[in-house]
């Protein structure tokens, strides 16, 4: 029996750890302010500081004496429309919360992975082997056409 699986052939319980995507081709920003909401809420649950703790160190990642408690649980409330977090204070949420993941959600609808640290250099490698595999099989065309050398008369 063979144990390997046509690439197409779906693995309902494997999750690529680098999902390739493509752009989404209606911009939803109502859908996209409610998801970010949403995500955000789950990463004040997810992290180990409480709200006021993550605000005070948002305050500090942006030099502020403080951010009030009250802003970020607006910036959390799908209700609240008018209070969408700037990429500035993104950071520091990010930062603060330690949610790291929620660059990649950011990101997604445009089609783009978010890579970290060192696994900019997997796609380095894959993009070398790539080029190794193309020029291979340009030499081995070249290879499978002989060559007609035309012999030069002997000087003498």
């Amino acid at each position: 029996m063979n144990s390997k699986r046509h690439p197409d052939q779906i693995d309902f319980f494997h999750e690529p750890l680098f999902p390739v995507r493509a752009p989404v081709d209606q911009l939803d920003l109502s859908r996209f302010r409610a998801t970010l909401k949403r995500e955000l809420a789950r990463a004040i649950r997810e992290c180990p500081h409480d709200r006021p703790t993550i605000a005070a160190r948002m305050g500090q990642f942006l030099g502020l004496p403080s951010i009030s408690k009250a802003v970020l649980d607006a910036y959390t409330a799908e209700s609240k429309e008018s209070h969408d977090i700037s990429v500035v204070r993104f950071k520091a949420f990010v930062r603060a919360t330690g949610a790291t993941w929620l660059w990649d959600m950011a990101v997604a609808e445009e089609g783009l992975t978010l890579l970290v640290g060192d696994e900019a250099r997997l796609a380095e490698i894959a993009r070398l082997q790539q080029e190794q595999r193309e020029i291979a099989a340009e030499l081995r065309n070249l290879k499978s056409v002989p060559v007609a050398i035309k012999r030069r008369p002997e000087r003498g």
